[in-house]
């Protein structure tokens, strides 16, 4: 944080017309330190902080340049420039967080977002590396527990405590903070959302549809890792069963204007994607990935159509992400990324004339 005691010393002395001597006098102090504060070579003692700002009749805030709104401001900013960074670069924004938090070391969506960028993940977190930052993790999770409003950081503090106590083998403790602190499906929030109003209302309307095209998401995302993880599911026919069931139904949500449809396929086609290069296990072939990407961008061209005139289903796939189009997000993340596998790829001829033709329409 910047720290303009100096500045606002000569600034506030020179309002009071008040010499560097009349000042040192009464702080007891000497001249050459008041003229040292005053360009900014050292900073008064802490204890002469409310001294000063009773002699200058103003707040310890206004003394040491402490302004709440600005400050805050630059955080918003911060946070905004960490997500865009990310969407192109994670170690650049795992970096871009760390040197904010050296900054603003007690804000809590800073401390937040660094305990969560140092790779420990909140879906299949690493347990050794969680181990590793215990205690720093810890700490901050009792800061935010105990003193942040925000329900959404609150929450995400308790998830990482349920993972610190899952990689200390109290599995059970963790699973009993997850019921305690989340609940079911039919106890999130935006379930009370739509069970808030009466079924005449258009409010329940946009809340239906809202849900339905998040839940329609989720559970084709369910889908392929069903079939995925599944040892017992060979290559192909995971492929033909999640590949296939796309296909349909994209096919089949062109054909009739349904957009649960077309979010079903388009969620589908990216979590096949993302598991086929992030998952070499599996030894997925370029050919089936740039497949795959060329149908996953079709959907998300898709999307962005019928948002478009769909306010619940924009509020889902673009609104609350802060994005303006799915595709443009997919071909930037497929262009930039820095993962090994995406970078493979692009080297790939096949691969690159795919994201042309949709960067050209």
């Amino acid at each position: 944080m910047e720290i303009n005691i100096g500045a606002n010393v000569k600034r506030l002395r020179t309002e009071k017309n008040v010499t560097q001597e009349q000042l040192a006098e009464a702080m007891n102090v000497t001249c050459g330190a008041v003229s040292k504060w005053e360009r900014g070579e050292t900073y008064p003692d802490i204890t002469l902080l409310q001294p000063l700002a009773y002699y200058f009749d103003v707040s310890l805030d206004e003394l040491v340049g402490y302004d709440k709104e600005k400050v805050d401001q630059k955080i918003e900013e911060l946070i905004a420039e960490f997500w865009r960074v990310y969407r192109q670069d994670w170690r650049a924004a795992k970096k871009l967080i760390e040197d904010a938090y050296r900054v603003y070391p007690n804000d809590y969506r800073v401390m937040f977002r660094y305990m969560w960028s140092r790779g420990v993940e909140d879906a299949e977190p690493d347990l050794d590396l969680a181990l590793q930052y215990k205690d720093e993790f810890t700490r901050i999770c009792d800061k935010i527990i105990g003193g942040c409003t925000d329900g959404g950081l609150r929450l995400g503090a308790w998830k990482m405590k349920a993972i610190l106590l899952h990689a200390e083998g109290k599995t059970e403790e963790a699973l009993q903070i997850h019921r305690e602190k989340c609940g079911g499906w039919y106890n999130s929030c935006d379930q009370m959302h739509e069970q808030l109003f009466q079924k005449d209302r258009p409010e329940f309307l946009y809340w239906a549809k809202h849900n339905m095209y998040e839940l329609a998401g989720f559970a084709a995302d369910k889908l392929v890792k069903s079939y995925f993880f599944d040892p017992a599911v060979p290559y192909d026919e995971l492929l033909q069963k999640t590949e296939g069931t796309a296909d349909e139904l994209f096919r089949l949500g062109c054909e009739r204007g349904e957009a649960y449809l077309v979010v079903q396929a388009e969620s589908i086609y990216g979590r096949l994607l993302n598991d086929l290069k992030y998952r070499p296990a599996r030894g997925a072939k370029n050919t089936d990935m740039i497949r795959v990407l060329d149908k996953s961008l079709a959907a998300s061209k898709k999307i962005d159509e019928l948002a478009a005139s769909d306010k619940p289903l924009f509020d889902v796939a673009l609104g609350e992400r802060d994005r303006d189009s799915i595709l443009a997000g997919r071909l930037g993340w497929a262009r930039s990324s820095a993962w090994d596998r995406d970078v493979e790829l692009r080297k790939d001829p096949e691969y690159v004339k795919v994201l042309e033709k949709y960067e050209k329409k």
